[in-house]
């Protein structure tokens, strides 16, 4: 049915309301309509829309970078190549916007390896593929926490035992999954120090368990995606080409 037919009915049954004061709704009748692909196709609407689509197709499509390989966040059983260059974009482009704020530091990032939603293929990179790898809209928060508190995280790391993305963070376990080093650029991690980690606002509202994130002495809110975090990584590089290594690691 054209709008315009609506429209028409619509006025219609209004005007017939108004002169039939004495009438009542007495029961009101509807039905689940399932949204499906066999639903035919609106053609002035699908006219009407197309241009804007194929603008935002385009968009989406328009090369940023290029992958040296696949890489995948099960590569790797405490840190994995992709992780380990979602946390690092975070820290590069965050940063900069973090410290004309507030005039410190990030000392630290955690993401979590359930966040990266996508493999990073070999080829190009475009803003489809960060779109991909982080289709959530989480954001960067920055969170200040005391040393102690950061003991109680890097504690969850080796319990987990999984590769959440960290950046800026050493950690050592043993074959027991006790840890025998941790630090923060390259720094043994003061009890009583305030250190300032990045996140996403999922887990500092306690996503993954992650629980420690709850007692920090305050809170800097970005208004800045992972996701445009990434595009504006991908922007800045020729080639991406990330590599397991020893952040976090388990010793024998």
């Amino acid at each position: 049915m054209r709008l315009t037919h609506l429209f028409f009915l619509l006025y219609f049954f209004s005007l017939f309301s108004c002169k039939q004061s004495k009438l009542e709704l007495t029961k009101i009748e509807g039905k689940q309509i399932q949204i499906t692909d066999s639903l035919p196709a609106d053609s002035e609407i699908e006219a009407y829309i197309k241009p804007f689509r194929d603008n935002i197709q385009k968009d989406l499509d328009s090369v940023l970078a290029y992958s040296a390989d696949t890489y995948s966040k099960s590569d790797g059983d405490f840190n994995t190549a992709i992780g380990n260059f979602m946390a690092d974009a975070v820290y590069n482009e965050a940063n900069p916007i973090f410290k004309s704020r507030t005039g410190k530091d990030i000392d630290m990032v955690l993401l979590n390896h359930g966040g990266i939603r996508s493999i990073l293929s070999k080829g190009n990179i475009t803003k489809r593929t960060a779109f991909e790898l982080m289709p959530f809209e989480n954001s960067i928060v920055v969170v200040a926490l005391k040393g102690n508190q950061v003991n109680n995280l890097t504690q969850y790391l080796s319990r987990k035992r999984r590769a959440h993305p960290i950046s800026k963070l050493k950690l050592v376990i043993n074959k027991d999954y006790d840890i025998v080093e941790a630090k923060i650029k390259g720094k043994a991690i003061e009890p009583d120090k305030v250190y300032y980690v990045a996140t996403n606002d999922y887990l500092y509202n306690g996503g993954d368990s992650m629980t420690f994130f709850k007692t920090n002495d305050s809170l800097y809110v970005l208004n800045y995606k992972i996701r445009n975090a990434l595009i504006d990584n991908f922007k800045k590089a020729d080639t991406i080409s990330p590599v397991i290594d020893d952040r976090f690691i388990q010793i024998k």
